[in-house]
């Protein structure tokens, strides 16, 4: 099973750690986000993964060498112009057919800036039973973007806050409005799927496929640890968390 990661971002809501470093190399506990979420990603079998970067991409791929990738198979792929989450993934589709059997293989999205104790293997099985195309972890908390799902747990929408706008696949679809963890697990034929071109995000290819009827499922993970690393406290925040789990 391979990975992404999502390390391109400019990682502006957390200056001025990022001023001299791109947020993938700021610091939680001592340990990197990417080195946290490299670590993640192993204790769940996956030794294959590739990094998109852009802000500070030459400190990425030193400190990998550096520290001779963790023991994993890691890639970089250098975005000159920002793609987001879709055009990023889209880049770098021939890295997930590689190799004997791969192409048939789901594999895990992450992004470098959510630190959690979600089960990957649970989400995996759920993904296999449901035979999904795409399966993303989502909680119940407060959140400026909503995506909606029905009741069985299908995309169906996604809302904004503070104006509660809504854009719906189904107008109809009695949706609940759930928040994004930034971790998912896809199939690799939505590689073929996506049509949109240059930089997108990702979760416009799911709401068109969803609209098509494709599985594009919610993993709820209210019971684990999730955070999001986008402000210095928040920083901060899990750093005093990680001690709990020393």
């Amino acid at each position: 099973m391979k990975a992404m990661i999502l390390a391109a971002g400019l990682g502006t809501r957390l200056r001025p750690l990022t001023d001299d470093r791109p947020k993938a190399l700021v610091e939680v506990a001592g340990r990197t986000m990417l080195e946290i979420a490299l670590s993640r990603l192993r204790s769940f079998g996956i030794r294959e993964v590739i990094v998109n970067a852009h802000h500070f991409a030459e400190m990425i791929v030193g400190y990998l060498r550096k520290n001779d990738s963790f023991g994993m198979r890691v890639e970089v792929s250098r975005e000159d112009v920002l793609l987001d989450t879709g055009g990023g993934l889209k880049k770098v589709a021939p890295f997930f057919s590689e190799g004997s059997g791969e192409s048939d293989q789901p594999f895990v999205l992450h992004n470098v800036d959510v630190i959690s104790r979600i089960d990957l293997a649970r989400m995996l099985q759920s993904h296999r039973e449901n035979q999904s195309l795409a399966t993303l972890a989502v909680q119940h908390r407060k959140t400026s973007r909503y995506l909606l799902f029905d009741k069985q747990l299908q995309l169906c929408g996604r809302q904004t806050e503070p104006d509660q706008r809504k854009e719906m696949v189904d107008p109809a679809c009695p949706a609940h409005a759930l928040a994004f963890c930034g971790i998912h697990i896809i199939s690799p034929r939505l590689l073929t799927m996506m049509s949109e071109e240059g930089a997108f995000s990702i979760i416009n290819s799911y709401l068109r496929l969803a609209a098509q009827k494709e599985k594009i499922l919610a993993f709820v993970a209210d019971e684990y640890y999730w955070s999001d690393l986008g402000k210095p406290e928040s920083v901060r925040q899990a750093a005093r968390d990680a001690k709990k789990w020393s």
